[in-house]
């Protein structure tokens, strides 16, 4: 990480500490509750520039024999730490992610996550986070992201078709 880091503030429409986060759009793997397969994590934004957010470990997650399967668990992370820039201003979409596996994390279990504003530069926003099972001295997992802040118009302009929301986010995005 840079260490000539802009300053940031926390955005005035970002969500208050202990506030549940709007999810980055209804159809998200990782936050839309309408997202049938999806893992509907609830984000809620923490004091500063902290998200945190709990998920179950059901079956359909698992990978080894009875533990959660790594591609999920990234998939968590990477929803969790891209809530974060949402607390200093625009979207921003994972440029880079880097998930370190502790220990086996158990299906029927509840996973907890905390992810962390670290600093941004530009455009750059980095963030890192933590999983653990209630113990938030005994992770079992830890993250490291570059996000890149965008307009999320335009960003996804030429993919809206491909949503299964796709007339809802046209009229949407038709709108001054």
């Amino acid at each position: 990480m840079p260490t000539d880091l802009d300053p940031v503030q926390r955005h005035p429409k970002a969500a208050k500490a202990g506030e549940r986060m709007r999810a980055h759009n209804p159809m998200c793997y990782g936050c839309g509750q309408e997202s049938v397969e999806g893992l509907r994590l609830q984000m809620f934004a923490g004091e500063d520039f902290e998200v945190t957010a709990a998920m179950d470990v059901p079956a359909r997650f698992e990978g080894g024999p009875g533990v959660i399967h790594g591609g999920v668990l990234s998939t968590a992370f990477d929803d969790v730490m891209g809530m974060v820039p949402l607390l200093i201003g625009p979207a921003a979409v994972t440029a880079h992610l880097e998930v370190d596996y502790q220990r086996p994390i158990p299906i029927g279990s509840r996973l907890h996550f905390t992810a962390t504003l670290l600093g941004r530069q530009r455009r750059k926003v980095y963030a890192e986070a933590v999983a653990h099972l209630g113990d938030p001295d005994q992770p079992v997992a830890t993250a490291h992201a570059i996000l890149v802040t965008i307009n999320a118009r335009e960003h996804f302009a030429d993919h809206l078709s491909n949503s299964a929301m796709a007339d809802e986010y046209k009229a949407r995005m038709s709108r001054p």
